[in-house]
């Protein structure tokens, strides 16, 4: 997925996914998944996606500070 936010583009196939969160089973309509990733220039993001009564009801890229990213990681 791809998606442009403030002029940037963030894109899954070409950064580096660094952590993966899932919550409930496919097909559950509470479930959601998280993937954070980085980009060559050292950026982050998060992709998400999930069931239609999750938190992310549909697929979706949020970008992420540094500070964000690294509170994600435990750093």
């Amino acid at each position: 997925m791809k998606k442009i936010i403030c002029k940037k583009e963030y894109d899954t196939e070409t950064a580096t996914p660094i952590q993966k969160k899932t919550v409930g089973a496919f097909g559950d309509k509470d479930g959601y998944e998280e993937t954070l990733y980085q980009t060559a220039d050292g950026s982050y993001f998060l992709y998400v996606n999930g069931g239609e009564d999750s938190l992310y009801p549909s697929e979706d890229i949020k970008r992420l500070s540094k500070a964000k990213a690294e509170e994600r990681l435990g750093v």
